[in-house]
């Protein structure tokens, strides 16, 4: 069969569009499935995709067999989640109502419908998050930190609390009033603030309003008169709790009459056209200067005693009653990771995690270089050491003598990140040093306009993007002086450059000096540097030069195996899932009996179980210690051993965005051995009953069912941890048994 999808989403240019043989089997009896013009019956909507990965995060907040101090950390990371969804996705969406946009997703529904169906699924999120504050709450108060207010203090300690904040609190804090000289400050984004009616007299009804906002730079935690014994409890107090309580410190001879505590979400998409822009740093910052004063999508506020400070607020700030939440504590939850991090409770953490130096690097006889040249190096992060492998990478090419040239992308990167210190270092010794820099990547433009100025600076050649596409991929190229030659030296990667996100984000890379990569990854700088239009690239897959196409033939070539009884498989381990054409064509590839297993940790927007389109395809979504960032793509190609059949790492998922809007890498893994360590990755993920969800055909997520048979299995990722150090013990016998 074949499905004929009849939608006209932004999403997908292309989508609708069916291969001419299909047209030639329409009159076969239900060998096409017609679908009408909504796509609902073969498309899940992507913001409500986004919700239930939300909902597998709190599970986790909520899953007993998770460590308490994690299951806070949980908790908080689906709070974050949430400020981000609003500020691009539910932001956008309002954009488009405001400008009249009515542009429909790919299920068919318009911006006004998803904004509807995201509040009536927000209502239940929010409640269960409601339920877990209460219950970690008083998990943490069995084991002895209490969250307190400042009621429930006593008369000792009230006085403390009292003194820390005339010492450490009052002197930072800037009331701003609201007067005819003085109009209604600016809100920043994400901001806790106070806002507070005052007036000259108890019996005064003419209030004036003033806003203190939480300084952010302050411990959020006070931890209630220290020095005290108290038999093993610790109280904390929130800062907001202070500041509320002594606020009338701030106004002399004035009645506090209410208080509200209040924070502000701001629109972060946005509707900037670049392509005839002629400085694209002048334009980031720009919009970075915009943002701030963008418009608000949600104000949430705490509980308040005066009816007037409500209504006051919510005139001045100019929202309707849709973009009113109540929060759910009068704090920030994000906060509960904060505190999680200050309690020195070992055994309600996780144990820590050590990576290991990844096979092939451990052995001190090669440097990194005469490692590479022996052998390719697949390494699987955080497993598999970030700083051993890729960081020394860079850092060795940096220092040595022999090396010509770097060139680097940078999409996000730390603070004190040690790749820009490594590149200025190879500047300043005369290498030739090219690194691009990804100024629109969001909410790290800032920082990247920083350390951009920061190489110019230095004498590296710093490339800010090809304009219309954000650069996305994961790339490292070093030119080395050898006795024979010049050679190149490749890192192409799934994560970030990134020291600290390497740490708790799972990613692949791979370590090459292979001509047929190298070669080919030369040619792709040249794109990002200059003006190289190369088409025909043999091994690497690039977006936006021949990704979609190359993906949609690789599918189409499973097609082929199994209509030709050949095996066939098709398996891939991403983010997020929303390009129509290849979500088209996996349907005939299902179609056509092709066992399709796709592990999407985010939405997926492909419907599984479809009768008669899709019964072949399966999706699960992992959730875990570590959050799941490889992309992995496996084809087997006709193969009897499926270790013989294609796989590709890199930097792209499966979405509009990465296969025509941006810049990506994906690279092909040809060594054996490397080819059995990805099909064990993907095995053990699709294997696991610990951490792994399956998304049924309605969209909703269930967990896997753990059989009675596996009650002793790890889950994955403990399992992957299990199986480095075991790699790690037996790369050192063999080590010391060569020597």
């Amino acid at each position: 069969m074949t499905v004929k999808n009849k939608s006209k989403s932004k999403n997908s240019p292309t989508t609708g569009k069916v291969d001419r043989a299909s047209k030639s089997r329409r009159k076969k009896k239900n060998d096409i499935i017609e679908h009408p013009r909504s796509s609902a019956l073969i498309f899940n909507n992507r913001e409500l995709g986004w919700l239930n990965f939300n909902l597998r995060v709190l599970a986790e907040a909520e899953d007993l067999r998770n460590p308490l101090l994690e299951r806070l950390r949980f908790l908080s990371i689906s709070s974050t989640n949430l400020d981000e969804f609003f500020m691009k996705r539910v932001g956008g969406l309002k954009r488009h109502v405001a400008y009249g946009i009515s542009a429909k997703s790919s299920d068919g529904q318009t911006p006004e419908m998803q904004l509807a169906m995201i509040t009536r699924r927000l209502q239940p999120m929010l409640k269960k998050q409601s339920d877990l504050i209460a219950k970690l709450t008083e998990s943490l108060r069995v084991e002895g930190c209490h969250i307190v207010g400042y009621k429930s203090l006593n008369e000792t300690e009230k006085k403390w609390v009292k003194n820390y904040f005339l010492k450490n609190i009052f002197p930072v804090l800037t009331p701003l009033s609201v007067d005819p000289g003085h109009p209604f400050p600016f809100i920043s984004n994400l901001s806790t603030s106070l806002g507070v009616a005052l007036a000259h007299s108890t019996a005064d009804s003419d209030y004036l309003f003033a806003r203190i906002k939480i300084p952010s730079v302050l411990q959020q935690w006070v931890l209630v008169n220290p020095t005290k014994d108290k038999g093993g409890v610790s109280k904390y107090i929130h800062l907001v709790d202070i500041i509320r309580e002594f606020v009338s410190e701030l106004f002399p001879e004035m009645v506090v009459k209410g208080s509200i505590i209040f924070r502000l979400t701001r629109n972060a998409d946005s509707d900037r056209e670049e392509e005839d822009i002629e400085d694209l740093l002048a334009m980031i910052e720009e919009e970075l200067r915009q943002r701030r004063f963008a418009e608000i999508v949600r104000l949430e506020l705490g509980e308040c005693n005066l009816k007037w400070l409500r209504d006051f607020l919510i005139s001045q700030l100019e929202v309707s009653e849709s973009d009113i939440f109540s929060m759910q504590t009068h704090f920030d939850l994000m906060d509960f990771a904060a505190l999680a991090g200050s309690l020195s409770w070992p055994k309600h953490k996780y144990p820590v995690w050590s990576p290991v130096v990844p096979l092939g690097l451990s052995d001190p006889n090669f440097t990194i270089f005469g490692a590479i040249k022996k052998n390719d190096i697949l390494m699987h992060h955080p497993f598999e050491s970030f700083s051993a492998s890729v960081e020394k990478f860079i850092h060795d090419a940096s220092e040595d003598p022999d090396v010509l040239a770097i060139k680097m992308t940078l999409y996000r990167t730390g603070d004190n990140s040690p790749f820009i210190k490594a590149l200025i270092n190879a500047a300043e010794a005369g290498k030739q040093v090219v690194c691009l820099i990804e100024l629109k990547a969001r909410f790290d433009e800032e920082r990247n306009i920083y350390w951009a100025q920061e190489l110019e600076n230095a004498g590296v050649h710093v490339v800010y993007g090809v304009v219309g596409f954000k650069t996305h991929a994961k790339t490292a190229l070093v030119v080395r002086r050898e006795s024979d030659r010049v050679r190149c030296y490749a890192h192409i990667g799934t994560g970030n450059y990134n020291g600290s996100t390497a740490r708790f984000y799972t990613d692949m890379g791979l370590l090459t000096c292979d001509e047929r990569i190298t070669s080919e990854l030369v040619e792709f700088f040249n794109y990002l540097t200059g003006k190289s239009l190369k088409q025909n690239y043999q091994h690497l897959i690039l977006a936006p030069v021949n990704m979609f196409t190359k993906m949609k033939e690789l599918i189409n070539r499973e097609k082929n195996h199994a209509l030709a009884k050949r095996p066939s498989l098709i398996m891939a381990k991403f983010n997020n899932m929303e390009e129509n054409d290849i979500s088209l064509a996996l349907y005939e590839a299902s179609q056509a009996q092709v066992p399709i297993q796709l592990i999407v940790r985010g939405f997926c927007c492909i419907k599984t179980n479809v009768k008669g389109v899709s019964e072949t395809i399966h999706v699960q979504s992992t959730i875990g210690r570590f959050l799941e960032h490889s992309r992995i793509f496996y084809f087997r190609n006709g193969q009897v051993d499926p270790v013989d059949g294609d796989f590709y790492i890199g930097s792209a998922d499966w979405m509009y965005r990465n296969l025509h809007a941006r810049v990506e890498a994906l690279c092909p893994i040809y060594d054996r051995a490397l080819k059995e360590k990805l099909w064990n990755v993907l095995q053990l993920y699709w294997n696991d009953t610990s951490e792994t969800w399956i998304m049924k055909s309605d969209a909703s997520y269930e967990k896997k069912v753990k059989p009675s048979t596996e009650a002793t299995r790890l889950p994955v990722q403990e399992e992957l941890m299990k199986q480095a150090r075991a790699y790690q013990l037996f790369n050192e016998d063999d080590i010391k048994s060569e020597n």
